[in-house]
């Protein structure tokens, strides 16, 4: 899969990620990207006030593509999906203050896929539910416009918006 770019948080930069490799967390995640015209299908998230793509951690022992696919079902309440397209890798190296750990080393391996017209009742996880995610359909302008509004005016924002406001807009550059 082609290499999108790396991050780095204010907290957690170059050189304190290579001071304490002992103490920090690999996780493999997987992004879908699902389009319809200029719609993406993305979450919504209350607590942040942001758009991303759907998707999460790839469970131990899990194929990064069955993980992609379980994440867009539980999160979405898609169905048939199909088509699963690689689109691009986006590392990051940001805060991780559990389990021992001080920072993680997230690899989001996103993919183009279609889904079934039909969304069935998603299946989140208790945090998803209590952060107020929801599926919806967004014109990825507005989704643009507004993780832009928020990163420049909110101080609720969570620490994901960057990667997926970046993420927008390379979808828009190259797939629509």
């Amino acid at each position: 899969m082609r290499y999108l770019t790396t991050s780095y948080h204010p907290e957690t930069p170059v050189d304190f990620i290579e001071n304490n490799q002992a103490t920090m967390l690999t996780r493999l995640a997987a992004r879908a990207i699902v389009l319809r015209d200029n719609q993406i299908l993305m979450l919504y998230t209350k607590r942040y006030h942001d758009y991303s793509l759907p998707g999460g951690g790839v469970d131990d022992g899990e194929h990064i593509e069955q993980g992609l696919i379980r994440e867009l079902q539980e999160e979405t309440g898609a169905q048939v999906v199909g088509d699963v397209i690689p689109f691009g890798l986006y590392q990051e190296y940001r805060p991780w203050r559990r389990d021992g750990f001080e920072s993680v080393n997230m690899l989001s391996y996103c993919y183009v896929c279609t889904i079934a017209d039909e969304l069935a009742e998603p299946q989140l996880e208790a945090h998803e539910i209590s952060n107020g995610m929801t599926p919806v359909w967004m014109d990825i302008d507005a989704a643009i416009q507004h993780n832009l509004d928020t990163m420049a005016n909110s101080n609720k924002k969570g620490l994901s918006i960057e990667r997926e406001t970046f993420l927008l807009k390379l979808i828009k550059q190259e797939l629509l």
